[in-house]
């Protein structure tokens, strides 16, 4: 489940936020939780101005264990990044948020491409991208922001999700469902 960030789950989110298993990995970066609220703050901000677009991930019992986020967005177009606390790694959190934020993009704010930029050294994003039916690798597909995300010394894979390609398999998975209790 996803909700609008919250200034209230901060202090729940900071801590998992700094663990080392995911602090190198994210894009939200604050060294206190003082910091951390400054920086959610922003967000609001931001998100008002149309410069990113920011939910918390919640578990089954509606705690808050992560966050994603589209950031940059212009013409259309945004790049996602997400990240769930290490006690949640595995257990499916991350795909789910993934499909509901992109419908949430897609349907509801009219973003028609989402970009991904993944670190090469991290194996796990990079598994769960490759999870993903409808992400494509957008390396040679769009260059210039393929060069422009390689810029520093860290190297990045480019992912790319078109409005199409998920609404149509969002809708062929829904009428597999269909078709199996119709059977």
């Amino acid at each position: 489940m996803l909700k609008k960030r919250d200034l209230q789950d901060a202090h729940i989110l900071f801590p998992l936020l700094n663990d080392r298993a995911v602090k190198p990995y994210v894009r939200e970066k604050a060294d206190s939780l003082e910091a951390y609220y400054f920086l959610m703050n922003r967000f609001a901000q931001q998100e008002d101005n149309g410069e990113l677009i920011s939910r918390t991930i919640m578990d089954d019992w509606g705690s808050p264990i992560g966050a994603i986020t589209l950031y940059d967005i212009e013409d259309r177009a945004g790049f996602l990044a997400t990240w769930l606390g290490k006690p949640f790694f595995g257990k499916g959190y991350n795909q789910y948020a993934k499909e509901q934020f992109l419908y949430e993009l897609f349907v509801e704010h009219d973003i028609d491409l989402v970009f991904l930029k993944v670190n090469q050294l991290n194996a796990r994003s990079i598994a769960a991208m490759n999870k993903i039916p409808y992400a494509v690798i957008a390396n040679d597909t769009f260059p210039h922001v393929y060069e422009k995300i390689n810029q520093g010394n860290k190297r990045y894979k480019l992912y790319a999700i078109h409005k199409e390609a998920y609404l149509l398999f969002m809708n062929e998975r829904e009428q597999l469902v269909v078709d199996e209790l119709e059977a």
